[in-house]
């Protein structure tokens, strides 16, 4: 923090006004069931339960804890600091590491032609609901509507095609960090569901399909990284079926989350072969470098691609994992603000030399703690001095807003020569000694990150269940949880398995929000991990199917 952020003694006690602010527009809401209040909520804290009204607890929290404000045009948000700082922590962590493997970073236009979009029919058939057309400029109709990207396989290859002459030329690795639309007509949901999102999209060309496999699985470590060491979120690593690969890809990578509040499964990275199905369809050939000079002259070879994306989906399954009644939880990684210092104890009757000597004090601790650094990094600290509000109501302030750790410094606690320290992620207060604070808060840090993605491990793996008999199916479902099922991994069983599993019957207890009370079970992946006990001969877990399964699927309702 800069030097104005210290601690200093009050010139004359003055209230702060706090400022009227218009409502926000906010998302129309789905009828739910009345919803239960907090007892003892603070005015500015959430007021209903996570457990009781996820949707409503979700909406205070992202706008209480200064993470998002609302925009006149629906599914659009605005990221306010406190988010938008989370989504360039995990730029900078991600572009460090495909840096290491040759990667640039570059940016096309956000306008896509009509003709270009549609070239490719069976890549576009998956977005084509949700395309966004421009078809005015200024008060004239374009003669062609140009579509806003919804992804960039189409915008970039044709440049591909023109910069790839030879196998020299390869591989060709460009990734950009932008911005999508998507324009969903399902309810929005921020950060999850949103109708213009940020992410990386990164497009790779390759000469050979085994070079190319080893990036795509090489892009979903790191993905998984993200999650697990940033983010403090366990996932689960795998394939895709057939039926739910990316449209035009040879096959899909995966990692997936879960929401253990409503028992459903989220997509959360994607990690894609595309093999030569765009390189075929926009001319990226090389010749083949096996051809010898004066030989039998081989035919162009088409090149092997790739395409992977992250989004700031992220920031909102990070949320959905941590958060509780109190607000957000953020992990120290990703927190822009990972300590604040409170001063406490300082009362009407506190003497000039009594607040004196405490601010000293407390600039003192401050000092040292901006020396201390973890992961190598310096730490991020907040010196609450504002004049008007009580220490209760900064506590709550920063309990809403995430802050890993709080340090409380008054009187006896210099005397003592120690800080009062909360942990945002644990109920209860403890004690640190000053004279070691410099590395006894990095320790804390690494101790907060590791106890959360602990808890949200073992929560998650609790919710993964081992279904051996379709009639244990369904109710597990009910019950919150995801499914790993023996399949025969064809798309027609899939489909299936979704009608059967799908609630028609009214009043059926929900296993999700009630924004999808009848959704049904869907494959999530097929686990790179699979668990024992698949023998050759056995059956699909469907019983209207009669194939031998292949592989132990993960299916769950999903978001």
């Amino acid at each position: 923090m800069a030097d104005e952020a210290k601690a200093k003694i009050p010139e004359r006690s003055k209230k702060e006004k706090k400022e009227k602010k218009e409502k926000p527009a906010q998302e129309p809401k789905a009828k739910s069931a009345p919803k239960k209040k907090i007892e003892g909520a603070a005015l500015i804290g959430i007021d209903v339960a996570k457990d009781d009204d996820l949707a409503e607890w979700y909406q205070q929290v992202l706008t209480k804890g200064k993470m998002i404000d609302f925009y006149d045009v629906s599914g659009c948000y605005i990221l306010l600091p406190a988010s938008y700082s989370i989504w360039e922590i995990i730029k900078s962590w991600f572009d460090a590491k495909i840096q290491t493997i040759g990667v640039k970073n570059c940016y096309f236009p956000i306008f896509i032609s009509q003709d270009n979009l549609q070239k490719e029919k069976d890549h576009i058939e998956g977005f084509a609901a949700e395309v966004a057309w421009v078809t005015k400029g200024g008060k004239s109709d374009l003669e062609k509507p140009v579509a806003v990207r919804p992804t960039s396989e189409t915008a970039m290859y044709g440049y591909y095609a023109k910069s790839i002459q030879s196998h020299r030329d390869l591989p060709l690795k460009l990734n950009q960090w932008n911005n999508v639309v998507r324009w969903e007509f399902k309810h929005p949901m921020p950060f999850i569901r949103s109708r213009e999102f940020l992410w990386q999209e990164g497009h790779t060309a390759h000469l050979t399909l085994e070079e190319a496999g080893k990036e795509v699985l090489q892009i979903l470590d790191w993905y998984t990284g993200i999650y697990e060491e940033l983010l403090a979120v366990p996932v689960v690593k795998g394939r895709k079926t057939e039926a739910e690969k990316f449209p035009g890809a040879e096959y899909t990578t995966t990692i997936e989350g879960f929401i253990a509040s409503t028992g459903r499964g989220i997509q959360a990275g994607t990690s894609h072969c595309l093999g030569q199905h765009f390189s075929k369809m926009y001319g990226i050939t090389v010749e083949d470098p096996s051809t010898r000079e004066g030989g039998e002259k081989k035919p162009p070879v088409f090149v092997q691609q790739n395409s992977w994306g992250l989004t700031t989906r992220s920031i909102g399954v990070m949320i959905l994992t941590h958060g509780d009644n109190k607000g957000l939880v953020i992990p120290p990684r990703v927190a822009d603000i990972q300590v604040v210092i409170v001063p406490v104890g300082v009362t009407a009757k506190t003497t000039d030399e009594d607040k004196e000597k405490l601010y000293g004090g407390i600039n003192k601790a401050y000092e040292a703690l901006q020396k201390g650094s973890a992961w190598d990094l310096p730490l991020r600290i907040e010196l609450d001095n504002r004049e008007g509000y009580s220490p209760g109501w900064k506590f709550n302030d920063w309990e809403l807003k995430g802050v890993p750790l709080r340090l409380e410094i008054g009187p006896k606690d210099l005397e003592k020569g120690v800080a009062t320290f909360s942990r945002r992620d644990v109920e209860g207060k403890d004690t640190l000694p000053l004279e070691s604070i410099a590395t006894a808060v990095p320790e804390l840090l690494l101790k907060i990150q590791s106890d959360l993605f602990n808890r949200a491990s073992e929560a998650y793996a609790s919710h993964r269940k081992i279904i051996r008999e379709w009639d244990d199916f369904v109710p597990t479902l009910n019950n919150k949880n995801v499914c790993l099922i023996r399949h025969c991994l064809g798309e027609k069983c899939e489909d299936e398995i979704k009608a059967m599993s799908a609630r028609t019957t009214a009043g059926d207890s929900a296993a999700e929000d009630a924004r999808a009370p009848s959704m049904g079970a869907k494959s999530l992946c097929i686990p790179f991990e699979q668990p024992d006990g698949l023998v050759e001969g056995d059956k699909c877990t469907n019983p209207n199917c009669k194939d031998v399964a292949k592989k132990w699927v993960m299916f769950g309702r999903s978001y």
